[in-house]
């Protein structure tokens, strides 16, 4: 690795950022580690002690026999009290019980009608039952909610922490997320000042906090964005095949075992396959190894290309639709999102087609060679250049763009681990230090990505060349 190289003295300086940077993810990381795993001693939280009882009261059923509230890692958690089979029904909580839009006052959802998401009306409806304190009848959750302090999605990091993952296409996304909050905030303001029957003062960090809050701890349902308590203190494990289900039908959410916990294991499940970025913009936190990490990289047409009108219009005219997953970042136009390549050897998937076909465009060198691929694809369903190109050294030369590209954006992630471990060295006992190994998940994640993109894409060329 570049850090081994130079003399003794940088070589041995760069060995101590690492070790000091490990050492910090031991003392922050390794309790959360063996959580995961879900065998772990439950610490009976005694503040909570009465919430479920109050919860089962106001459903007017049981929620859960077989479970209990404690402390882990990850703060609150959900412990098994009792054996615990795979297929077993382990939590059911009705509808009337939930936090959604439809708890507003009537007035005031009627004055934000769609101006703002079902996020930003849940995330108002937790601030108005806040400021009634004890008098909300919602006060034994709320009270217990996660405090600002506790909460690191990315809308909350400062522009300093923001640099750590500027390499990311997740700095990009935490900026527009902060505007779309801002602009909820600016709606509700004037919503609020029109609604007189209930005095609501609430500041733009209130609202990120509380905007935050339900991102982290809400389902989609039918009744759209709900906050499910109880079930939102179970803690997200990847590989995991419980999650929240809602039956419409009986008016409820449950969540079913996906393996045998004996008592005292730490019940997980998982949220959805995300990625590093989307666990981190949404939930404030991120893994060390994560299977659903995924990177998107940009291509761009020279703008010295004498074609490229040409292949801007075919491009256009056969582009691939936006495709919208759950790790909410787009892909279209010039943008792909590639995901790892499990085998150097095999079918590159990981690598989207639409990638790989954009390439073959750009390595166009004639206008008869764009109208050649407008046929094609006018012959297979307007797909673009799906097949390998005919002449095979324009094969390898797209392909090497490919990877000449991905090569580039290996070269900024590697400087920009290298820093963030400088920075993590001289900063060890930080109030932030666990941002900073969340940035490194992050990065190092999304360099793995690449790094498996870029051993295929050789491994493609060498094997074009020696046919």
């Amino acid at each position: 690795m570049l850090w081994f190289r130079g003399s003794t003295l940088v070589s041995k300086t760069c060995w101590t950022q690492r070790h000091l940077f490990r050492r910090l993810r031991c003392q922050l990381y390794s309790s959360i580690s063996s959580a995961s795993s879900s065998k772990e001693s439950a610490c009976i939280d005694g503040d909570c002690a009465d919430f479920l009882p109050w919860l089962e009261l106001n459903a007017g059923t049981e929620i859960s026999s077989v479970l209990s509230i404690g402390e882990s890692a990850y703060g609150r958690s959900l412990f098994a009290c009792r054996p615990i089979k795979a297929g077993d029904c382990i939590l059911k909580v009705p509808y009337s019980v939930q936090l959604s839009s439809n708890n507003l006052p009537l007035g005031l959802n009627s004055l934000l009608g769609d101006q703002v998401s079902n996020v930003a009306k849940v995330a108002l409806f937790v601030l108005y039952e806040q400021q009634l304190g004890e008098q909300s009848e919602w006060a034994p959750y709320i009270s217990r909610l996660p405090q600002p302090t506790e909460m690191h999605s990315t809308i909350f990091w400062d522009h300093h922490e923001l640099e750590m993952i500027q390499q990311s296409p997740l700095y990009q996304e935490t900026i527009r997320q902060k505007k779309i909050v801002e602009t909820d905030f600016l709606v509700i303001m004037e919503a609020l000042s029109h609604f007189l029957e209930h005095h609501l003062v609430i500041t733009l960090e209130d609202f990120k906090y509380a905007y935050a809050l339900v991102t982290s701890r809400a389902w989609e349902s039918s009744n759209g964005v709900s906050m499910i308590p109880f079930a939102d203190f179970l803690n997200h494990d990847g590989g995991s095949d419980s999650c929240v289900l809602n039956d419409d039908g009986k008016q409820h959410s449950e969540v079913i075992a996906d393996r045998d916990y004996a008592p005292g294991d730490q019940v997980l499940i998982r949220y959805g396959k995300f990625s590093n970025a989307t666990l981190l913009l949404d939930f404030g936190f991120a893994l060390l190894y994560n299977a659903y990490d995924q990177v998107q990289v940009k291509l761009n047409i020279p703008q010295q290309d004498h074609l490229s009108s040409l292949k801007l219009e075919l491009l256009s005219k056969h582009c691939t639709p936006a495709i919208k997953d759950v790790n909410v970042f787009n892909s279209a136009g010039n943008s792909f999102t590639l995901k790892e390549v499990r085998s150097a050897q095999g079918k590159g998937r990981g690598i989207p087609q639409s990638f790989r076909a954009y390439a073959r465009v750009m390595c166009s060198n004639s206008p008869q060679e764009i109208n050649d691929l407008a046929i094609e694809a006018a012959e297979n369903d307007g797909r673009l250049a799906r097949r390998p190109l005919r002449d095979k050294c324009r094969e390898i030369e797209a392909h090497q763009f490919l990877l000449l590209r991905i090569t580039e954006l290996i070269k900024l992630y590697n400087a920009s681990i290298k820093s963030l471990e400088l920075q993590t060295s001289l900063r060890v006992v930080n109030k932030p230090a666990c941002r900073y190994m969340m940035a490194h998940d992050l990065l190092s994640g999304e360099l793995r990505i690449l790094k498996s993109a870029a051993e295929w894409l050789e491994n493609y060329c060498v094997k074009l060349l020696q046919v």
